[in-house]
């Protein structure tokens, strides 16, 4: 078992609510066993620049709080290379880092499975608002931008209920459409469009006259991003043409990212930072901490992205070679488990925001 006496902390990718109480998870964990932990700022990018500083008990005081992250993020084509990658580990050997937790999403984790590949065991958080990680039931961020979304979405409906209006909102989400489904049921939404499901706008339009001759003022429909960025606005002048009634564009965009951390997402992130720390402690690396069915587990990172891969009907030629035919039974189980926990949350929605 390889002995730890120093690790690293970073966050990659789009930055998400809880990626700083995972931080200071993380680092509180790691000093309560005698390991140092090193901040490293600005993802990988500042993993391949030296871009890193110690982190000590009061240096995340205060941090389980707020927003965004303390570590900064980025985007780092490089890593991706030969090249970037041999400078990621140098630079791990020359600050004494004997293993990696690295907070983010699904390209987060292929660079922490190289690192590992390269001889520095990591371990993955899922950090994202969009939830689209189908080895977890929920990813930091994600309940905090549901609740954003709601917030801002009551806003809209008190003036569309005083000018008699349709608002057409975009969220989040990229190609899943957690975020909206969730927000549609939860702000009695009028529709829900999703790139899971077809939409039928004619359907639509029709509840909508007969909703406003019953007396019906407001109009909310929820749009994820994940149908393309035109939809909306082009669905938005669609039901002011055919129905006649005044329609506006929302898109929140990246403020749904912001803002304080829910009590919910502190939590998980807590735990889940905890729980990276002890598995990389006790030898196991190459994992994504996972909450299924209100439990953190660990799961094999590769596991993870072939799966996402296959609930997202992108698998490629030789993707589920190196598994097991026990292993890829529950690959299926899992993605149809996601899928019809996706078409119930869509039917709940259609059934009762009318």
């Amino acid at each position: 078992m390889k002995q730890f006496k120093r690790i690293g902390v970073l966050t990659s990718g789009g930055d998400a609510p809880g990626m700083n109480a995972a931080v200071r998870a993380v680092v509180r964990a790691a000093l309560s066993h005698g390991v140092e932990v090193m901040g490293i700022y600005r993802g990988y990018s500042g993993l391949i620049d030296g871009d890193i500083k110690p982190l000590g008990l009061r240096d995340v005081s205060n941090i389980i709080n707020k927003g965004g992250t303390i570590l900064f993020s980025d985007r780092c084509p490089e890593f991706k290379t030969e090249a970037g990658m041999a400078r990621g580990v140098e630079t791990c050997h020359r600050f004494g880092i004997d293993g990696i937790v690295a907070i983010g999403g699904d390209g987060t984790f292929r660079g922490a499975t190289k690192l590992t590949a390269h001889g520095i065991p990591c371990v993955g958080l899922p950090g994202t608002i969009d939830n689209d990680i189908t080895s977890t039931d929920n990813t930091i961020g994600f309940d905090t931008a549901m609740n954003t979304v709601i917030d801002l979405v009551d806003k809209l409906r008190d003036t569309c209920e005083s000018h008699a209006r349709c608002s057409v909102i975009e969220v989040m989400g990229r190609g899943a459409g957690d975020i909206a489904l969730n927000t549609a049921i939860a702000s009695g939404a009028t529709a829900v469009v999703v790139p899971e499901f077809k939409f039928d706008e004619e359907a639509l339009l029709k509840k909508m006259e007969e909703s406003r001759k019953l007396g019906k003022r407001n109009f909310l429909i929820i749009v994820s991003e994940g149908v393309g960025s035109e939809y909306g606005p082009a669905l938005t002048k669609k039901i002011e043409e055919v129905t006649g009634i005044e329609s506006r564009f929302a898109r929140f965009a990246h403020v749904v990212r912001g803002g304080n951390p829910t009590l919910r997402d502190r939590v998980m992130s807590s735990k889940m930072g905890v729980f990276a720390v002890d598995e990389l402690l006790k030898g196991n690396s190459n994992i994504v901490i996972c909450e299924r069915d209100g439990k953190i587990v660990s799961t094999d990172i590769q596991y993870a992205l072939i799966l996402d891969r296959m609930y997202k009907n992108n698998l490629q030629d030789g993707d589920l070679d190196a598994f097991t035919e026990e292993e890829v039974a529950r690959m299926r189980a899992e993605a149809r488990e996601t899928r019809n926990r996706i078409k119930e949350l869509y039917d709940i929605a259609n059934r009762i925001n009318l």
